[in-house]
């Protein structure tokens, strides 16, 4: 796997509790009033760490298993939304989701990091998003990351916004 990818992979844990520690404790359960332009998920800052948790184990984790034991499986799509309502996404322990994400990110880790060419070639078709590789789905979730990260940092910008408004 090229290790540029595997490099960012395993620095994403402590960027995304950086960025999370940027944004003021009084609006971790802030939502802005319009999500316009979010390129993220349209979720508060605690709400971004729960969904990234959430689809590192029950989305990636699944995907990468099925597509080096199954023949070209379809890999489901996750609808977050619901599951944030189910799951009180709002209600959840910033530390506690960053830890339980830090042992999951390990395991994706091992994963990924020992695979070889062959199992890189697998085929699968991620719904949504169409055919791919092993490869490319360890791309998609590299880039997950990113736009997660970006998520924050839009956050973080409709927050100082609406505390300059606040104060104009």
């Amino acid at each position: 796997m090229n290790p540029t990818t595997l490099a960012a992979l395993a620095a994403f844990p402590s960027q995304l509790e950086a960025h999370y520690a940027a944004i003021p404790h009084a609006f971790r359960h802030w939502a802005p009033p319009s999500w316009e332009g979010v390129p993220s998920e349209a979720f508060t800052a605690i709400e971004q760490l729960c969904h990234v948790r959430d689809i590192e184990v029950e989305g990636y984790h699944v995907r990468f298993r099925r597509t080096l034991e199954e023949s070209h499986p379809t890999l489901a799509s996750i609808d977050s939304e619901p599951l944030a309502i189910a799951r009180a996404y709002g209600m959840a322990d910033a530390e506690k989701v960053l830890a339980e994400f830090r042992i999951a990110r390990a395991r994706t880790m091992d994963i990924v990091s020992n695979l070889t060419d062959v199992q890189l070639a697998r085929t699968a078709v991620f719904e949504g998003y169409g055919a791919l590789t092993m490869r490319s789905l360890v791309h998609y979730l590299c880039s997950h990351d990113q736009q997660h990260l970006a998520g924050l940092q839009w956050l973080a910008r409709k927050i100082d916004a609406s505390k300059a408004a606040a104060a104009a």
